[in-house]
């Protein structure tokens, strides 16, 4: 006990809910693994394992009570949460446009009609399961940390517990692609702790989780219903594309400083170092 209450509060609430998160989504995940498919049992394994943090989350307030402040329900400035869903466009475009340029990848423009039909109802339901992982990530975890020890801390927390969260899955190999596993990995943990920044900054700044529902839910679409379905692979495609290749890992540095420069607009004692 007497190690226990050395750790910073704040970090006894995170690890509290870091751990509650994992053992939660565990089950969710085993039986996916199991059945070898993120779609098995019509997406309610993948939809326990994505509500886990919000779970976590609501369990993680409920235990430590008032010293976890408001997960940042309201609305706020409607111009963020639009930024939110043009971001991923933007970057998807730009990733995805160099690939078919420099001819790692091709283009199939007769799929893209049929895909854009789809697009509308693959983020409607991507919102529903996006919104578990926020209320946890962009609700408790990056305001905690932020408070704290400012913007950059609180950005790179949310990126690397969220990148080990998926780790057991693309380790068993049922969400990755078909480059190395190694690979695929530090890819997707470039990824995703880049795209971290834009998700902390926007949530700071608006004030809204709904900003990390918006973000994440439009990411998921246009990656993986939409930009990777209207191209045709070649035997190096899969080093390129995804959240597992190196265009969008690349495209997260760059935004990821981006954002990081932007610090110093957010509110005052959150913008840290």
């Amino acid at each position: 006990m007497k190690i226990v209450s050395k750790i910073p509060r704040v970090w006894q609430r995170v690890g509290f809910f870091i751990v509650l998160t994992y053992a939660i989504s565990a089950p969710f995940e085993y039986l996916a693994i199991v059945s070898g498919s993120m779609g098995a049992a019509g997406g309610l394994y993948a939809l326990g394992g994505m509500w886990s943090p919000g779970i976590a989350a609501f369990i993680t307030a409920a235990v430590f009570r008032k010293e976890v402040g408001p997960f940042g329900w309201r609305w706020g400035k409607t111009r963020y949460q639009i930024w939110s869903i043009l971001i991923p466009f933007l970057y998807c475009l730009i990733g995805y446009g160099l690939v078919w340029l420099f001819g790692l990848g091709g283009l199939m423009p007769e799929k893209i009609v049929a895909r854009l039909t789809l697009l509308a109802s693959s983020f409607a339901v991507g919102c529903i399961a996006a919104l578990g992982e926020e209320i946890g990530w962009s609700g408790f975890l990056v305001p905690q940390v932020a408070k704290e020890y400012g913007f950059t801390t609180a950005a790179l927390t949310r990126g690397i517990v969220w990148s080990v969260w998926h780790y057991p899955m693309i380790i068993a190999g049922i969400y990755r692609n078909e480059s190395p596993l190694w690979f695929n990995l530090v890819c997707f943990t470039i990824v995703l702790t880049g795209t971290s920044f834009i998700y902390t900054w926007l949530r700071l700044k608006s004030g809204s989780l709904w900003t990390g529902m918006f973000l994440h839910a439009s990411h998921n679409a246009f990656i993986q219903s939409f930009f990777t379905r209207i191209t045709s692979a070649t035997a190096i495609t899969a080093y390129f594309i995804d959240e597992f290749g190196a265009a969008l890992a690349f495209l997260s540095i760059i935004l990821a400083i981006v954002f990081w420069r932007k610090r110093s607009s957010l509110p005052s004692g959150i913008q840290g170092k």
